[in-house]
């Protein structure tokens, strides 16, 4: 199976991605592929119909479409922005949207989070799912957020507590062995 894997984060110090990383070499154990990615390879102006009308859909994001089509899962890990969505992933989002046929409808996806929060990103995944499920993307019921992050991975970008390593293994396979089924 493939999975998409994406860091919606800009920074090079994202616990987000520090945590895709684990997760990407998680699923490889699995002997899953996996196509990884972040937000910088992504960005975008800001989404207004006026620019797309004067300039079309950029091709940046026919590229994150054609990446997520190819995989038959996704996986997204986004920071929490003041209790939401981080601007830019919102961004993405909208942009994305615009593409007829909808390419959210029928995505299979897991949500995840790490923040340095007590929360550990889970407000953000509660706002993260409206536009993803409003699109027609099937979002997994069960997220993952990692609460304390700045203070969870070690010195080699593992997590230090054995307990959410295994909690967050656990989850990977039971995303992987559900299947849903898609419309035609």
């Amino acid at each position: 199976m493939k999975f998409f894997l994406f860091a919606a984060s800009p920074s090079k110090n994202s616990l987000n991605r520090k945590l895709t990383s684990i997760m990407e070499n998680e699923l490889k154990k699995m002997g899953h592929e996996v196509d990884h990615a972040n937000m910088n390879e992504f960005a975008l102006p800001l989404y207004c119909i006026d620019l797309q009308n004067e300039q079309g859909i950029p091709d940046t994001v026919h590229t994150f479409v054609s990446r997520m089509h190819a995989a038959d899962k996704v996986i997204f890990s986004s920071p929490e922005y003041n209790s939401s969505i981080p601007g830019p992933f919102k961004n993405l989002i909208d942009w994305v949207s615009r593409i007829k046929p909808m390419p959210w409808k029928n995505q299979d996806i897991l949500l995840t989070s790490a923040s340095p929060s007590i929360y550990g990103g889970a407000r953000g995944l509660l706002s993260l799912r409206v536009p993803l499920d409003g699109c027609g993307s099937f979002t997994f019921p069960q997220t993952y957020s990692l609460p304390k992050a700045n203070e969870a991975f070690d010195e080699d970008g593992q997590l230090i507590d054995p307990k959410r390593m295994e909690s967050l293994s656990s989850l990977l396979d039971s995303f992987a062995k559900t299947h849903i089924t898609r419309e035609a």
